[in-house]
């Protein structure tokens, strides 16, 4: 297994992961970053999350560095809110994935930094869309909102039309974007069709993460649970994760905690880097 006396920066999921099922962040973990912090290890998040939806956490654990959020579309410092990097869907790939979900009866949202937007024929989005704590609007029309998409959103329970979008927005139909199709984790039966532009993915917002503080992949650990996790566990970071998360996971990971989400499964591995790094010296 790789040294964890060298690690300088954490970089957490959070739903599954650091929060539990309850969305609290478990109290063992917050003292042991308190702890960790003194070896000057830093902290931050990758998730699918909006920004406005994970800042509260960030005050908790008192981080001051860039967070990561909309799996990798936004990249926002806390609690400054300077943009470190930001990508937008173009336009005319916005319009082309409304249109379809249109003629698919297939629901729609458009997220922004600051919130997720629906229109009423896809009202049921706040109920389906696995974007905790986001802020959901209700607007009359897409129209003046396709030009600062940073992530568009396709969720139901229709896989055949979703998997069919889906195929019709990959290559080599749409070349320049990051496509998605994944089962929910919470509801059941319902799937998402996320697209974004390319070259926004957690790995990707981990790696302008690292380079803007200087911090070798090898000198980093990150810790998570399902799907769209996968990329951060093909960097060369220390992979953890936690015993809830899905085989996939499992298998591209360095360390794998006994204790799950709903028992402060982070507190674990932070319990051995913090051991570590005792050993290793500040």
């Amino acid at each position: 297994m790789k040294k964890l006396g060298n690690i300088k920066i954490v970089v957490f999921d959070l739903d599954g992961t650091l929060l539990s099922n309850r969305g609290e962040i478990g109290e063992e973990t917050k003292e042991l970053i308190k702890k960790l912090k003194t070896y000057n290890v830093r902290f931050s998040f990758a998730t699918g999350r909006l920004h406005t939806a994970i800042m509260k956490y960030a005050g908790e654990l008192e981080i001051d560095i860039p967070l990561i959020s909309l799996d990798g579309c936004l990249i926002k410092s806390y609690p400054k809110n300077e943009i470190l990097f930001e990508s937008f869907v173009k336009e005319k790939h916005v319009k082309k994935a409304v249109n379809f979900a249109e003629e698919f009866l297939v629901n729609v949202a458009l997220c922004h930094d600051k919130a997720i937007y629906y229109t009423e024929q896809n009202s049921i989005i706040p109920q389906i869309i696995e974007k905790f704590g986001a802020n959901f609007e209700p607007v009359e029309t897409y129209e003046k909102l396709c030009g600062r998409t940073l992530e568009v959103v396709l969720a139901g329970d229709n896989r055949g039309a979703i998997k069919y979008i889906y195929e019709r927005m990959h290559l080599p139909y749409s070349v320049g974007l990051n496509t998605s199709l994944i089962k929910s984790s919470t509801y059941e039966g319902i799937y998402y069709l996320e697209i974004r532009r390319k070259g926004s993915s957690k790995a990707k917002g981990f790696q302008r993460l690292l380079k803007y503080l200087k911090i070798k992949e090898t000198d980093a650990a990150v810790v998570g649970d399902w799907y769209n996790d996968i990329s951060l566990f093909q960097t060369k970071a220390v992979k953890v994760a936690l015993n809830n998360a899905v085989p996939e996971i499992k298998r591209l990971a360095d360390i794998i905690t006994k204790r799950n989400n709903d028992e402060d499964g982070t507190a674990e591995f932070l319990q051995m880097l913090l051991k570590s790094r005792s050993n290793h010296g500040r």
